[in-house]
């Protein structure tokens, strides 16, 4: 019997990019509950009992987009929060076309409308979390990453599974 439990599309960054936004979340970011490294989510629901097909479908895709380049453009307050925002228009029409091909599996969440992010603060006080969104924005300038792949994960209540790398381009 295949596994049920959903699946989780994530974007992998480059390794200087990981590193200082995965550091922000493990400063900021709720110790007992900050289970997964710092990520941006692609899908948070995909159909976990068509694992093979999801990645087949990932995997050729990918394959025929140039490595996307991202720009993390500000930062964004959540109430109880705080996040950096992305933007890619390569990334953002990947998306969309598995968007497509997804369709019949999504969950409401995932077919409403897609705004790129990195949380690295999340179920604080609000007071807090606006403390940390006016620091962090007064030291803030633009900048760009690489996205060399798509991480995609298996969803079991708490730390996620790793399931596979699906690199962008021709590169394995």
């Amino acid at each position: 019997m295949m596994d049920a439990d959903p699946l989780i599309l994530t974007l992998a960054f480059d390794e200087p990019t990981f590193a200082r936004l995965n550091g922000e979340r493990r400063r900021y970011f709720p110790e007992a509950l900050n289970h997964i490294p710092a990520h941006a989510t692609l899908f948070h629901h995909l159909p976990g009992d068509r694992e093979r097909g999801v990645i087949e479908a990932i995997t050729a895709l990918a394959r025929t987009v140039p490595t996307p380049e991202v720009t993390v453009t500000g930062l964004r307050f959540t109430g109880r929060g705080v996040a950096y925002v992305l933007e890619s228009d390569a990334l953002s029409n990947f998306r969309a076309r598995l968007a497509q091909g997804f369709a019949p599996h999504l969950t409401a969440q995932d077919r409403q409308g897609w705004r790129p992010h990195v949380t690295v603060q999340n179920k604080v006080a609000p007071d807090k979390a606006r403390a940390l969104h006016a620091d962090l924005s007064a030291g803030f300038a633009p900048f760009r990453f690489a996205a060399p792949a798509t991480l995609l994960w298996r969803y079991r209540g708490g730390p996620w599974d790793a399931v596979a790398r699906l690199p962008f381009g021709e590169n394995d």
